[in-house]
C-alpha cells in the first residue's frame, strides 16, 4: 500500500484532534511535526508517533521530507505558514478559515497553482458522509428548489483575553471561526448571494456574535446566527419546494440527516457514526486527490473557498471590522 508522508505545523488543540485521526489512517505516514519551540514539537511527536520534530516552521519547510502538510496554526498565521510550505514544494491542507481575507486566499491559491502543488481548505464538513448524503438528496431533486436555509453556530465560551478566539491579532472573532460553517453550507447549495445583510456585537476589535442573512434573486434566503455569547443547538434545515432536510445538532459534524416530504412526513433517515473522530474523511479526500494527481479537491474546490471568504469580507466591511495585520 502506498503511504503518504504527512507533516503537521502547529501543536494546539485542533492539531491534536487531527493527529488522532491521522494516526489511524492506513495510508498516512506520520513524518514530521513543527512547533514554535522544539520542546512542544518533541512532546507532540512522542505522543502521536511522528518520526521527526522541528523547533521552527522554517526548519520543517526546509528539511522535512513530508509530502503533505496540515497547517493548524492560528488564523492570522495561516497565510505565512501555508506560503512557506508551498514555496518549499509541499502539498497543503490548511485549517479554515484559510486566511483572514479573500485577497490573501487568492494569493495563496494562485501560488499553489503556479508551484504545481495540491492545496485544500480543511473544510471537514464537506467531506463527511452525512453532508454528502444531504447533497445527494438535493441533487436528486428530492426537495425541489431550495427556498430557505437556517443554520446556526453559536457556542457559549467564557471570555479570555489571551485566547486566540478573542484576539484580533490572531484573526479572532466568531465569523472566521464559527460563521464560516453556515456560510459554506449556504454557498455550497445556493452559490454567491445577491444581497448580504448582517450585524454584529463587537468588542475589542472582534465580533462576539453576529447575525447574517443572505438573499438571492430566486427568492431563496439564508439565516445564520453565530457567536461566543450564547449556546444554541447548532442544527440546520434546508427547505425546498418539494420537501426539506434537517441536519442534527452540530450540523457541521452531525451523524444524522433526515429527509422529509413537503407535508413533514419522514422519507429517509441517514445515520453514520464516525469511524475515528470525523477528521478521517478529509484525510481520505486528500489521499484520493493525490492518488489521482489532482491539485484541488472536487469536494472543496478553490473557487468555493475564495467566494466564502468574499462573503465574510463583506460582512466585516459592514461591521467596520478590520484585523491589525490587514
Amino acid at each position: 500500500m502506498e503511504k503518504f508522508k504527512w507533516g503537521v505545523i502547529g501543536t494546539g488543540k485542533i492539531a491534536h484532534t487531527f493527529a488522532i485521526a491521522l494516526k489511524h489512517c492506513e495510508k498516512a505516514q506520520l513524518c514530521g511535526v513543527a512547533s514554535r519551540t522544539e520542546n512542544k514539537a518533541k512532546k507532540f511527536a512522542e505522543e502521536f508517533g511522528f518520526e521527526k520534530y522541528y523547533g521552527s516552521y522554517a526548519d520543517f519547510a526546509a528539511n522535512s521530507d513530508a509530502e503533505i502538510v496540515y497547517i493548524a496554526t492560528p488564523m492570522a498565521s495561516h497565510f505565512a505558514d501555508a506560503k512557506l510550505c508551498i514555496e518549499s514544494g509541499k502539498n497543503v491542507l490548511c485549517e479554515k478559515s484559510l486566511t483572514i481575507n479573500a485577497a490573501q486566499t487568492e494569493e495563496l491559491l494562485a501560488l499553489a497553482k503556479a508551484k504545481g502543488v495540491f492545496f485544500m481548505e480543511a473544510m471537514w464538513m464537506k467531506c463527511r458522509p452525512v453532508y454528502r448524503k444531504m447533497k445527494e438528496w438535493i441533487a436528486s431533486g428530492l426537495i425541489g428548489d431550495i427556498e430557505y436555509i437556517k443554520a446556526d453556530f453559536s457556542n457559549f465560551i467564557p471570555y479570555d483575553e489571551n485566547d486566540r478566539l478573542f484576539r484580533a491579532d490572531c484573526g479572532g472573532g466568531c465569523l472566521l471561526d464559527l460563521g464560516i460553517y453556515p456560510l459554506t453550507l449556504a454557498h455550497d447549495l445556493l452559490g454567491m448571494p445577491d444581497e448580504i445583510i448582517s450585524s454584529a456585537h463587537m468588542m475589542n476589535g472582534i465580533d462576539m456574535s453576529n447575525s447574517i442573512m443572505l438573499r438571492y434573486k430566486s427568492g431563496a434566503f439564508v439565516s445564520a446566527d453565530n457567536g461566543f455569547e450564547i449556546q444554541l443547538r447548532n442544527n440546520a434545515i434546508i427547505s425546498g419546494s418539494k420537501g426539506f432536510i434537517t441536519l442534527g445538532n452540530w450540523f457541521h459534524c452531525t451523524d444524522e440527516g433526515v429527509l422529509y416530504d413537503r407535508r413533514g412526513n419522514e422519507v429517509e433517515r441517514f445515520v453514520y457514526k464516525d469511524e475515528i473522530n470525523g477528521y478521517e474523511y478529509e484525510v481520505d479526500e486528500v489521499h484520493r486527490c493525490l492518488e489521482a494527481g489532482l491539485l484541488e479537491s472536487t469536494l472543496v474546490p478553490h473557487s468555493d473557498t475564495i467566494e466564502v471568504m468574499k462573503i465574510m469580507d463583506e460582512c466585516r466591511k459592514q461591521w467596520g471590522m478590520k484585523f491589525p495585520n490587514e
